[in-house]
């Protein structure tokens, strides 16, 4: 057992939805068998056109170009880990980073997370842990979601946890276990829309407000087979392509209708998972600043919506990643089988020591 009781621990985040980098500097505190946390600084760097272009189209292009972009994006989150590190006069113990997924598909037993840990580690003062999903494929898991292990420790007062980013999903206990689940797409269709009028979202979900659902479009979404499957199950930019993006571009409709339809499509999927919830659920990542979502999802369900400060809502999952990377460090469950469907609970990541 690791006797070291506190730790200051970096943690970088890239989610699906493309907004930018997640940096969280987090202080962690292990006492009487409880963990307790503070986010002392955050700051999200939003992508170049050009990082944010090279992102997207990561997926597309050749085995070398990938290897290179790999090395690339990992010098990059090391340049701006160094810059935050010496902007706030940091001494980390170690840093966490999730890198950017271009490819998740565990039912064929891979997934991919960019950001070459040698490259990022030369920038650091401090050990790094990274590629935390590819070990628990491996182990027959869906490699997602990972952050229920924070859940479990750091939020237990809450009867369940939503994150909307890219993708919506929710960690709770049953029975007295914890299980996760991606939920539905969600800034992922729906910011790309909002760019098409001239914006990077929907701000406060203005756009989405003036529009009308499409009934037809709606039905189509609510049924699509994922949703009534069992979990452990997870979501990857590639069902998106293939199922959603079908879909939407199959009717000529509106921005506006189509962002209107998407609000009440992901309102029903995640008030769907709430049912039997009459407690506190706390709501993190971007899609909680979109007041008209938020609000919908409100009216469609008993459950009491818990919305933190503004640094919680933003980095949570930077948080957690940081606290994963300190159970790796101490060689403690970080990963629960409950949740991904691995043969067994482990403690995974790669780790680089300075």
């Amino acid at each position: 057992m690791n006797e070291q009781s506190k730790y200051k621990t970096i943690g970088l985040m890239s989610g699906t939805s493309l907004d930018g980098l997640d940096i969280a500097y987090c202080e962690f505190l292990y006492q009487n068998d409880n963990w307790s946390f503070t986010i002392k600084h955050g700051k999200t760097i939003p992508y170049t056109a050009e990082w944010k272009n090279r992102l997207q189209n990561a997926p597309n292009i050749s085995p070398d170009e990938l290897t290179i972009l790999d090395s690339e994006f990992g010098n990059y989150l090391g340049e701006q880990c160094a810059t935050f590190i010496q902007k706030y006069n940091l001494e980390p113990d170690l840093v966490a980073s999730h890198g950017h997924t271009v490819f998740h598909k565990p039912e064929d037993g891979f997934t991919l997370q960019i950001g070459n840990g040698t490259s990022l580690r030369s920038h650091l003062p401090c050990p790094l842990v990274y590629d935390f999903r590819t070990q628990d494929v491996m182990l027959g898991g869906q490699g997602a979601p990972l952050v229920p292990i924070g859940d479990q420790l750091l939020f237990s007062e809450f009867d369940a946890c939503i994150n909307i980013g890219g993708f919506a999903n929710i960690s709770m206990q049953i029975n007295g276990v914890r299980r996760a689940w991606d939920i539905c797409s969600a800034n992922i269709i729906m910011n790309p829309i909002a760019e098409k009028l001239g914006y990077d979202y929907d701000v406060d979900g203005d756009w989405a407000r003036e529009g009308n659902i499409n009934i037809n479009l709606l039905q189509q979404l609510n049924k699509l087979a994922y949703y009534s499957e069992t979990a452990p199950k997870s979501l990857g930019k590639e069902w998106v392509v293939e199922t959603i993006e079908p879909i939407l571009n199959s009717f000529e409709i509106s921005e506006k209708d189509l962002l209107r339809t998407l609000v009440e499509h992901i309102s029903t999927q995640i008030t769907n998972n709430l049912h039997d919830i009459n407690g506190e659920v706390l709501f993190t990542g971007g899609g909680v600043f979109n007041q008209f979502l938020m609000r919908q999802i409100q009216e469609k369900t008993k459950s009491k919506i818990v919305i933190p400060s503004p640094k919680k809502i933003d980095f949570k999952e930077s948080l957690i990643f940081a606290f994963m990377g300190v159970l790796k460090i101490r060689n403690e469950v970080n990963v629960l089988a409950s949740v991904t469907g691995a043969k067994e609970n482990h403690s995974t990541g790669k780790v680089l020591f300075y």
